[in-house]
């Protein structure tokens, strides 16, 4: 069986919190100890949309990766790495996007997404409408097999393998890969296999490029042939072969039910957080002054879980009995707000406390943490000089 990699980052642009740690980190956790796992600090892709504040990049590095650790992901499971100290991914992004459409790139959902999130920020440049392609780059030169994300990630991972896919067809060299071209064209049938050998006689000799894109569709509608056979004929069809970049899967990872304290998403951008290493006495000002259900104007007014806030922190906390005993006391006003929240801030301070005591035992030992980053750095840069010279090969840079 293939042995199956996982690679996962995150931008350093503050403070890690709660929102984080249930969304991602309690994720790699689980990966590290059932599959292969890189780990690492896009400081890079912070830097295309904090490019004019880099100081904010550059403390937040280290504090990351401590909190990283203090929440449980293992040095001794994972490989733990910093994007800028493989300057491999630059290289591999630079090649890259030499065959890249530009048109590829701007029809990436999250592009035109952020553009309007961020509309403070100027984001026409070069290093913002690339992000999805050293995000590709990220991922090909670890070849990776699966990569955790969000809903709204998927179409990234899918440009990854369009990437991968289109490389390989224009550069891929595979060993007897005209015999086995042959052999798919045969799975099409006789009819098929004759219109499929016209288009790409047509696409070859003269470049005719509605002939390339019939034969494209003529491929994939084949319902039993297999995505091998199905890229060879692709890469037959434009004169490539061998898959040298490795299309990555995507990973589904559940959806954080982590609200903020204002019942949004929890984000820094709404204000709405508690951070892994906020102080006992801030963790439960910041509950007990949430907002909660607007129908209890007054302690004896029932109120609905529903609309309130702390509920969805209940909802992520508390058990089944506490859960009980906040419907039935908030609907009949038997309990108060106060007390509703209580059981949520004792619980948030129990999961924080470990994490907090790891975390000041790394902040205490700097040069242990950077000693971890750097033999991850190490480890993971083998692995993509071992990518470069593939890549190298294939496009005919390595000049003797």
């Amino acid at each position: 069986m293939a042995i199956e990699r996982v690679l996962s980052g995150m931008r350093p642009t503050g403070n890690l919190h709660l929102g984080h740690y249930n969304g991602v980190l309690k994720n790699w956790i689980k990966l590290q100890h059932e599959h292969e796992c890189l780990f690492f600090v896009a400081d890079w892709h912070a830097l295309t949309t904090h490019y004019d504040t880099p100081e904010i990049i550059e403390e937040s590095v280290w504090e990351m990766v401590i909190d990283w650790l203090a929440a449980g992901v293992d040095p001794a499971n994972a490989t733990i790495f910093i994007q800028s100290r493989v300057p491999e991914h630059a290289e591999l992004f630079t090649l890259l996007s030499m065959i890249t459409p530009l048109s590829w790139l701007e029809r990436v959902p999250t592009y035109k997404d952020q553009q309007e999130k961020l509309a403070s920020k100027d984001l026409s440049t070069y290093g913002f409408l690339g992000y999805p392609l050293l995000q590709s780059a990220d991922i090909l030169i670890y070849k990776a097999t699966q990569v955790p994300v969000g809903e709204d990630q998927i179409p990234h991972i899918e440009f990854t393998r369009e990437i991968a896919r289109r490389f390989n067809h224009i550069y891929g060299k595979e060993a007897g890969f005209e015999e086995k071209a042959i052999a798919a064209i045969r799975k099409l049938g006789s009819k098929r296999a004759a219109v499929y050998e016209e288009m790409r006689n047509a696409y070859q000799q003269s470049g005719d490029e509605e002939a390339l894109e019939s034969a494209r569709a003529l491929i994939e509608e084949q319902q039993g042939m297999s995505m091998g056979d199905k890229e060879r004929l692709l890469g037959y069809l434009e004169g490539g072969g061998k898959m040298i970049l490795l299309e990555p899967e995507y990973k589904l990872m559940p959806a954080s039910k982590m609200m903020g304290l204002d019942g949004q998403k929890m984000s820094k951008s709404y204000n709405n957080t508690i951070s892994l290493r906020e102080n006992t006495d801030t963790v439960a000002k910041k509950i007990k002054t949430m907002p909660t259900d607007p129908a209890r104007i007054r302690r004896t007014d029932p109120g609905d879980p529903a609309k309130c806030p702390v509920w969805q922190l209940h909802e992520v906390y508390s058990d089944d009995n506490v859960k009980d005993w906040v419907q039935i006391g908030c609907k009949s006003a038997t309990i108060g707000c106060i007390e509703c929240k209580q059981p949520v801030i004792d619980a948030v301070l129990k999961e924080l406390k470990p994490i907090q005591e790891r975390a000041a035992q790394y902040a205490e030992d700097p040069t242990l943490v950077k000693n971890i980053v750097a033999e991850g750095c190490e480890k993971a840069r083998k692995l993509a000089r071992e990518t470069m010279r593939d890549v190298r090969d294939a496009m005919g840079l390595n000049y003797g």
